[in-house]
């Protein structure tokens, strides 16, 4: 279960025996939010939030995690690729800038 991201201790990671469509879970204080990226014609058209099971992220968190996996959604998308298709390792990125 690769950590990809790691943005002010929000943890965004992929679970390894995931499946489609591509999508990040996002963890922080115990709560958790899951993002679906749908692409359409080999571009981004959507980000969804699917809903909760467990305990969810703080508003704040939410609104936080949302404006990540906006801005990085590519990025998501081709880490998710080389871990799912090419079976590459992912390595973390820690982000430590602000949005």
């Amino acid at each position: 279960m690769p950590t990809i991201y790691e943005y002010f201790g929000i943890v965004f990671k992929f679970f390894s025996d995931e499946h489609e469509p591509i999508h990040v879970h996002v963890q922080h204080n115990g709560g958790e939010a899951v993002f679906e990226l749908i692409l359409e014609n080999g571009q981004l058209s959507e980000i969804r939030q699917r809903k909760q099971k467990g305990p969810a992220l703080s508003e704040k968190d939410l609104r936080t995690a949302r404006e990540f996996v906006e801005k990085y959604a590519h990025n998501i998308v081709e880490k998710w690729v080389n871990f799912f298709i090419y079976r590459k390792k992912i390595r973390i990125t820690k982000i430590t800038k602000k949005l």
